[in-house]
């Protein structure tokens, strides 16, 4: 499985510059890559357009051959850093759940989450417990690849292992691409395969 991206390049429609130009990427589920970049250098923005959240830009991004799908279930999932940006307010944590899909007990339990979040807002929990809920709602059993944009920041360095090693495990169960984000040299070193440098690959 691969996700390519071909010659990308982005501008925002006030800016003079782009932020990201010519970039090409291919990614595959056969290594766990990092990719690391400074604040402001474009790597948010990449990972919007890699998973399809943003639409407008120049170039191309496939996923085996094909070009994402502009509707219905994102196939390439994206984990943002900051999770209540991303729930719905008015919905409690099961149903914010069950909208990817129906997450089996021995898997919440693994990623920490009492069953008594379930009936809570999102509004009556932690960043870090959010942020639980985040992960799992992207590892619906249709995702291809995931890409964890700094998903870790939240989390004490206890709890950023013990989330990391449950995702890789499920990742690596199911073949699933994973692209991790971060400014942490430690924690890609520690989880990574291989790493790139936004900047290398940047022309803007």
């Amino acid at each position: 499985m691969e996700l390519k991206a071909t010659n990308i390049s982005f501008k925002y429609p006030s800016a003079k510059k782009y932020q990201l130009k010519d970039v090409n990427l291919e990614l595959d589920n056969k290594k766990i890559i990092g990719l690391i970049g400074d604040s402001g250098s474009g790597k948010s923005t990449l990972c919007k357009i890699l998973s399809g959240y943003v639409d407008k830009y120049e170039g191309s991004v496939t996923l085996d051959g094909q070009p994402l799908p502009k509707k219905g279930f994102k196939p390439v999932q994206l984990i943002y850093q900051h999770p209540e940006k991303v729930m719905n307010p008015k919905w409690k944590m099961k149903q914010v759940l069950e909208e990817s899909w129906e997450v089996p007990d021995d898997i919440l339990s693994e990623f920490g989450i009492q069953k008594s979040w379930l009936t809570r807002f999102p509004q009556e929990l932690s960043g870090g417990e959010l942020q639980r809920f985040s992960v799992l709602r992207s590892l619906n059993p249709k995702t291809k690849f995931i890409i964890a944009d700094e998903m870790t920041t939240m989390l004490d360095a206890i709890t950023q292992v013990q989330i990391l090693d449950s995702v890789l495990k499920i990742v690596k169960e199911r073949n699933m691409g994973f692209l991790l984000v971060s400014h942490d040299m430690d924690l890609i070193n520690t989880i990574c395969d291989d790493k790139i440098y936004l900047k290398d690959i940047n022309g803007a």
